[in-house]
């Protein structure tokens, strides 16, 4: 088990001295790593911010690091995903709203609710399987019957039963 310690005199153990002993010694690193991977310095001083923020939250998940850099690596990853999919997301809601009358333009705070609504929904769905999620939007989003989505998707109507049973299984399950 490693354990990452910064001794000082005016410092006293806390939950949070791994995650700080961490900071020190590898922001610099990881920021590097970041910049590699992301096009603007400024995300990726962003970002870094918001890695650590998020271990802050999981401390506990340090006492049996062995390999930080590696583990920073995957969790900056995940983040980077992260934030490319609500880019996405945001971007086609914004070009959305964008064609409606000035009047329908939802408020800023509720397009910050309706954003982040869309985002945890499309990450659940972005966890199905190419044609379950197809299937499940086909069905819920354009009203289509199993029938029309059966040959929509070129599958027998069992198949489209199966990728509905197992879409709102999945989603009965990311709820709790």
């Amino acid at each position: 088990m490693l354990r990452f310690s910064v001794s000082s005199p005016s410092t006293s153990p806390t939950p949070h001295a791994d995650v700080r002993a961490l900071y020190i010694n590898h922001h610099a690193w990881l920021l590097g790593w970041l910049r590699k991977r992301m096009r603007h310095g400024g995300h990726a001083a962003d970002l870094a911010h918001d890695i650590f923020v998020h271990i802050l939250g999981k401390p506990e998940q340090l006492q049996q690091l062995r390999q930080p850099r590696a583990w920073l690596s995957t969790v900056a990853h995940g983040l980077l995903v992260d934030r490319v999919r609500r880019q996405r997301v945001e971007r086609a809601y914004l070009e959305a709203i964008a064609h409606l009358p000035e009047a329908e333009v939802p408020s800023p705070e509720s397009q910050l609710i309706l954003l982040e609504t869309l985002t945890r929904v499309d990450a659940v769905l972005n966890g199905l399987p190419p044609k379950v999620r197809m299937a499940f939007l086909l069905s819920r989003l354009e009203g289509l019957s199993y029938k029309e989505i059966a040959e929509r998707l070129a599958v027998s109507l069992s198949s489209v039963e199966k990728y509905m049973a197992s879409a709102i299984r999945h989603c009965y399950l990311a709820q709790r």
